[in-house]
């Protein structure tokens, strides 16, 4: 690449340290599509003839072509995927390619080929989110009206339908899918025609190469374009938020296959067992899909930091921007798809829900939200309950087994059928508030969610 300027070739070690094409031959595909575009942006300018032209598309597809049958041979001493598949054009139809890289540097070359390979990533992770929210959307169906405590502090807080529960994370997870499309879109702009940094005598048509490629926009400042990495960091956020989400329903997912909970069965085929001890049931995928999630804040942490000092423009701790940007996609995405098929095989044990969910305690707020409705203040319902709970604990009882009498002695707003209170499935056929986990609210929900799955773009 630059002989003309140095007398000694590269030593071994300053190779094998500097080389990237082990990791970035990843953008090859899309560094033909680049070359393609900037080969046709070459002829609108009259530097190419149209033979010329027709040379270099046909080689660049008969290179293209040998990569897909793992044919294509790497070479460690061209340094990266661009010199790579330059050395093998010009090898394959001569002087042609050695024109290629009129008026292109391999900074906005590399910009584009990691947009260009972005935003296939974005679409396949996309797609992987709305895989696994039709999973839980399947899950959250099999949980039927099936009721269990709603926990706050891991203590029981509140009862909720198992299907309401498991629809928090198809929140979640829409909203993931909205951040790695919002992503994607702010990275579908052409930096290609910036050059090393200054762009070049030789102007291009960049509308026109833009138009090629499917990109919305230009870049306007040749100096961002081939320097910040903002879209990669801001790619690399969208997959951490995921993975915290998936690390929490992980979390949750552990809870409830554990012997403690009960409430949910994983299939044999999703859990593992122990080296030692025979009787062990373990909950590996979600286990591991937990641990992943630092892999994914690392990685966004890493190109933050190689991003933090560098002065404007190019420099080469730009290369170190692929790897976290590969690992990611690789990361999260498996993780997406095992879960999606973990979930689809699991099934609830609603004979535990309903034991866990028999608890008076779940629904002592319903007896305060009963004296707010006879006309006490919240607070001083509030107190009133706390006693009484206090007072069955203190006789080691439940709610239900104290007196109306016991009740009446805290406030005698108290009437005969403050007990029905005391009913999880009562207490939440009665929140229909919109979101909340009434019987009639979620199945809403659910209905919803289908028509929403059916239909989203992947």
């Amino acid at each position: 690449m630059w002989h003309g300027r140095f007398s000694k070739d590269p030593s071994a070690r300053l190779r094998a340290y500097g080389q990237s094409v082990s990791f970035d031959q990843r953008l090859a595909l899309q560094d033909i599509a680049g070359s393609k575009a900037h080969a046709a942006a070459l002829r609108k300018a009259r530097l190419l003839t149209p033979n010329e032209l027709k040379s270099i598309h046909r080689g660049l597809e008969s290179i293209a072509r040998e990569i897909r049958a793992g044919k294509f041979v790497w070479r460690e001493e061209l340094e990266d995927v661009h010199m790579n598949i330059e050395a093998a054009l010009t090898r394959k139809i001569g002087a042609p390619g050695a024109k290629l890289h009129t008026a292109r540097s391999r900074n906005d070359q590399v910009a584009t080929d990691l947009r260009l390979w972005m935003r296939e990533a974005t679409a396949d992770l996309v797609s992987a989110v709305r895989g696994l929210q039709k999973s839980l959307v399947g899950l959250a169906v099999r949980g039927g009206d099936a009721i269990m405590p709603g926990y706050t502090h891991l203590q029981r807080a509140q009862p909720v339908l198992a299907a309401h529960h498991v629809l928090a994370y198809v929140e979640m997870l829409e909203r993931d899918a909205g951040r790695l499309a919002d992503a994607a879109q702010r990275a579908n702009v052409l930096p290609l025609g910036s050059g090393a940094l200054a762009g070049s005598t030789i102007a291009l048509d960049r509308r026109f190469m833009a138009r090629q490629l499917g990109f919305d926009d230009v870049s306007q400042n040749s100096m961002d374009a081939v320097s910040d990495r903002d879209f990669a960091c801001e790619f690399l956020s969208a997959c951490a938020i995921t993975g915290m989400h998936l690390s929490r329903l992980c979390e949750d997912t552990i809870l409830w296959a554990s012997s403690e909970f009960g409430f949910l069965a994983l299939s044999d085929a999703h859990t593992t067992g122990s080296s030692l001890m025979p009787q062990k049931k373990n909950p590996d995928i979600a286990e591991l899909a937990r641990g992943k999630t630092g892999r994914l804040y690392g990685n966004l942490f890493s190109l933050l930091t190689t991003l933090k000092g560098l002065p404007l423009a190019y420099n080469r701790d730009l290369q170190e921007d692929k790897e976290p940007v590969f690992d990611s996609a690789d990361t999260l995405g498996a993780s997406l798809e095992i879960l999606a098929e973990m979930f689809g095989a699991a099934r609830w044990d609603k004979r535990r829900m309903a034991a866990a969910a028999d608890d008076a305690l779940l629904v002592a707020t319903d007896w305060a939200d009963y004296l707010v409705r006879q006309g006490l203040a919240f607070r001083e319902a509030h107190r009133v309950v706390g006693t009484l709970v206090a007072l069955s604990v203190q006789r080691g009882v439940t709610l239900r087994d104290l007196s109306l009498g016991d009740l009446q002695a805290e406030s005698k707003l108290f009437k005969a059928g403050a007990m029905k209170c005391l009913d999880a499935a009562r207490s939440l056929r009665a929140r229909t508030a919109e979101g909340a986990p009434s019987p009639k609210r979620v199945a809403a929900r659910l209905a919803w969610w289908g028509k929403r799955l059916a239909s989203a773009k992947s």
